[in-house]
């Protein structure tokens, strides 16, 4: 039951990620989590987003900017291996706080409530007219390059923030899209390299077929993605990825995911 629910779900967010640039890892884990403990289910994201971004990479890594990937994409390469070595160092960190809903209990880890505050403010950046006219200097990428690094190798959750930068950083959609493709497919290799130290614990030579069915599923989710891409408008995608950051930082930040 659990490879169904995980494929349906990694097809139809893989859809919707093509486009924000974001969300495949950051949706997708919590799911995962349901099923396996949480540095497992990092794990088992961390291939199935790996292996669907190498198929987007095909599809349209060649309108990265250079320019971008070196300022961005290097600083968030070092930063995902200090994050994943201190997940897989000191995995079981303390919650921030916890708290009874509806006869549920949800616990706040300070990652994610870090990143659910920085989520918000990059939205309210792209839905306040004023604020929407901002762009990030170019001195400023390396800083997000870094910050989405570290907080991808520790948590998983890298594509929000990076996008948060990118979007407002002057690129086409295309190029923005590949970009953030190129940036992430480096992630995901340098932190799945830190997980595999740790393989005979992971539980993915157990769930090979789970990793099989997800990633096929998000692969097809990303071909349809890349059919509708010439429909999609910077500013539709701009609001997309806004909307999109504020779902999932009040989701981070109450413990939901």
């Amino acid at each position: 039951m659990e490879v169904l629910i995980i494929s349906i779900v990694a097809f139809l967010v893989a859809i919707l990620t093509f486009f924000s640039g974001f969300g495949l890892g950051t949706i997708l884990t919590p799911v995962m989590m349901i099923f396996f403990p949480t540095e497992i289910a990092i794990a088992l994201t961390g291939i199935v987003h790996f292996f669907n971004n190498v198929f987007k990479l095909f599809l349209v890594g060649n309108y990265a900017n250079k320019g971008v990937l070196l300022r961005f994409g290097i600083p968030a390469v070092i930063a995902a291996l200090i994050g994943a070595y201190v997940l897989v160092s000191i995995p079981d960190s303390k919650p921030l706080f916890e708290y009874e809903l509806f006869s549920r209990h949800f616990m706040v880890y300070p990652v994610k409530f870090v990143i659910s505050i920085l989520l918000i403010l990059f939205a309210a950046i792209d839905l306040i007219p004023k604020l929407n006219r901002l762009q990030f200097d170019k001195d400023k990428l390396p800083i997000g390059g870094f910050l989405s690094g570290f907080f991808g190798g520790l948590s998983g959750n890298q594509g929000a923030l990076r996008t948060a930068f990118l979007i407002k950083a002057g690129l086409s959609k295309e190029v923005f899209i590949g970009t953030a493709v190129v940036i992430s497919t480096f992630v995901d290799f340098t932190r799945l390299g830190v997980y595999a130290t740790r393989i005979e614990t992971s539980g993915i030579q157990q769930n090979l077929v789970l990793i099989i069915c997800a990633t096929t599923a998000a692969i097809a989710g990303a071909y349809l993605g890349n059919l509708l891409l010439k429909k999609v408008t910077l500013r539709f995608l701009q609001i997309t990825v806004a909307i999109m950051l504020i779902a999932i930082s009040l989701a981070l930040g109450l413990g939901f995911i």
